[in-house]
């Protein structure tokens, strides 16, 4: 039934981009703004008010609603009215053709560095992203995707394939506590439970953010000081976003270049 309801939302973005492409002899202008307006409704979560959209899309008022009664006959499931504002409902879905060539070549370069810079899994998933998005794309995109006019410069000191990134991101994921036994940069070992909170990834190295239950408090590790690590069943006391917003604050007041 989900994949049923998630395919005739795409049919419907489908139809709307070819409609659009015809609304009349050249259409460019009024296609790109029409465009436009679903993808800043796709920005918010929240109502966006029609002046915003109107200064944003540099038209007026008027003009705005007629836009958005026009987005609306068409299928696309956008909530509101003047006076209230508008949001463009979850699920609809604009198929490849709607990148700009800007948009193009930002996913291709972070796709580039995920399957230079990330664990092998995670890299793998990155160059098949790749193939599928150039499987897709229009032949005039899928040229500015597939071509090496930004590349990914390889590091002096390239970051070691780590085995415990996927269990990290599992539990990332999962929102589960981890045991990890790990070395210090003296090289002594200590047995820690942790609640992952967030990892960053740097040229040489990636970094553990997390709550350490031995410290009792917010901690970095680095992954490759990371001996083993074990997924728990325990699931973390706290939500993950909950504990990302903590320790952002605690970034604020003091730094660490390594756990301690």
């Amino acid at each position: 039934m989900c994949w049923t309801r998630c395919y005739w939302r795409w049919c419907w973005g489908t139809i709307v981009t070819h409609t659009l492409l015809t609304l009349q002899p050249n259409p460019m202008s009024r296609t790109e703004r029409l465009l436009d307006i679903l993808q800043i409704l796709r920005r918010h979560r929240r109502p966006v008010s029609g002046a915003v959209l109107a200064e944003d899309t540099g038209i007026s008022l008027r003009t705005l609603y007629r836009d958005i009664a026009t987005l609306q006959s068409m299928g696309a499931e956008i909530d509101g009215e003047p006076g209230l504002g508008y949001v463009l409902k979850p699920g609809f879905l604009l198929p490849p053709l709607m990148f700009s060539p800007e948009e193009i070549e930002a996913l291709a370069l972070g796709l580039k560095w995920a399957g230079h810079r990330t664990d092998g899994p995670m890299g793998q998933a990155a160059r098949d992203a790749m193939a599928k998005l150039g499987a897709v794309l229009p032949p005039q995109l899928r040229q500015r995707f597939e071509d090496d006019t930004l590349v990914i410069v390889p590091c002096r000191q390239p970051p070691q394939q780590e085995e415990g990134l996927p269990l990290i991101r599992r539990a990332l994921n999962e929102e589960r506590k981890l045991s990890l036994d790990y070395a210090d940069q003296k090289g002594a070992r200590t047995e820690r439970v942790v609640w992952p909170v967030t990892v960053g990834f740097f040229d040489s190295t990636q970094v553990l953010a997390a709550w350490c239950e031995l410290r009792n408090d917010y901690r970095h590790f680095r992954v490759d000081r990371i001996r083993e690590a074990r997924v728990l069943c325990e699931k973390t006391p706290k939500r993950r976003y909950q504990m990302m917003k903590e320790w952002r604050k605690t970034l604020l007041t003091k730094t660490d270049s390594g756990e301690r």
